[in-house]
């Protein structure tokens, strides 16, 4: 094992609107770190490869100026949030590339309603028999991840109750859910592939497990967290995978046996945390048992802090996850937005602001 540190790259993926009405715009973005989603209204962007925090915090700020600038070119602002609330799967436009509109050929009113946009943190293993085996330890603290992205609370003009509704409307794609464990990169592969012969998926693409082996790169990409609306939360959420993936690592090569927990129990915390985020207890799965959102995250810190310290990120991270517990979650404050004076629009202006402070709609 060494002390060097564990590469890190982010992808974003960010909600086109309107800059008047505050209601998802169809636009074509145009820019070189610009990437078109699913739907029309979506754009991705990705970091460079980063070794330390402050730089995925310089690309971050660096794509989501580029964004910004190129939607207000447009008359569209960038909001990221895991939903918009004027989000609406009967009206949503599939991007017309052949990979897409296959997507959408294929999958029908389910792809009509992924107006979702999360967030992904690759971490750099390039093993593939190590990537498989981290994340058999790493699946036990995705709800924590989870909880504190959640920023999707409305969906087609209500409030959903939950804080995450995309992982609810995300979770109706075949793939997309916590993975059972694999024994190996050759089992995984083979999944994939029994997959697509029958006809689930098309490709090794749309295997959209919360975490797997990346199908393009040398990297264990995290895939359960919504888009967090601001950097800092973007930040905690590279800087929590990259500790978790470490500790996890390190794990395997002591060769620490995963723990004996059910998938059906990690998916029960998934989904308590997609419906409450920090504003409720969580499900520690270890101990089966609930606890305060805030006592679960000071044992997911605990846990990783080794793997913080020597990767140099521990006070940052630290200090970041105690302004996210005091602030609440992207969902909560989009709640609040709305209470002041019920107005949708004003919980879209939030999530813009929030997203790229420079932008004033």
């Amino acid at each position: 094992m060494t002390a060097q540190p564990l590469t890190i790259g982010v992808e974003e993926e960010f909600h086109v609107v309107d800059a008047a009405t505050g209601a998802p715009a169809d636009e074509d973005l145009d820019g070189p770190d610009l990437e078109p989603e699913l739907h029309r209204d979506m754009v991705e962007t990705t970091t460079a490869v980063c070794t330390t925090l402050s730089g995925v915090r310089a690309e971050l700020e660096r794509l989501r100026t580029a964004a910004a600038k190129a939607a207000a070119a447009a008359g569209r602002r960038i909001a990221a949030a895991g939903t918009l609330p004027m989000s609406d799967g009967r009206l949503a436009e599939i991007t017309p590339t052949e990979r897409y509109q296959k997507i959408g050929h294929l999958h029908q009113q389910v792809a009509r309603e992924q107006s979702t946009c999360g967030l992904h943190v690759h971490v750099g293993i390039a093993d593939r028999d190590l990537a498989v085996a981290v994340g058999n330890h790493a699946r036990l603290w995705l709800p924590a991840l989870l909880a504190l992205s959640a920023s999707s609370p409305y969906w087609s003009r209500i409030d959903t109750g939950y804080a995450s509704y995309r992982t609810i409307l995300w979770r109706q794609w075949p793939t997309a859910d916590v993975p059972e464990p694999f024994s190996s990169a050759a089992e995984y592969d083979g999944v994939t592939q029994a997959l697509v012969a029958t006809g689930a998926i098309l490709d090794a693409g749309q295997l959209y497990h919360d975490l797997r082996p990346s199908a393009h790169q040398e990297t264990l990409e995290f895939r359960i967290s919504d888009s967090c609306t601001t950097v800092d939360e973007a930040v905690l959420q590279a800087g929590l995978t990259r500790a978790l993936a470490r500790t996890c690592r390190d794990a395997v090569l002591r060769g620490e046996p995963v723990a004996p927990v059910r998938t059906e129990l990690i998916r029960g915390a998934k989904w308590r945390a997609a419906r409450y985020g920090l504003a409720d207890h969580l499900a520690d799965v270890v101990a089966v048992r609930a606890m305060p959102a805030a006592e679960l995250l000071a044992a997911f810190l605990d846990h990783l802090r080794p793997a913080l310290e020597e990767e140099g990120d521990a006070d940052e991270v630290s200090a970041l996850l105690d302004a996210a517990l005091e602030r609440g979650s992207g969902a909560d404050r989009q709640r609040r937005a709305f209470a002041r004076r019920r107005r949708l629009a004003d919980v879209v202006d939030r999530i813009c602001l929030e997203t790229a402070p420079g932008d004033r709609g």
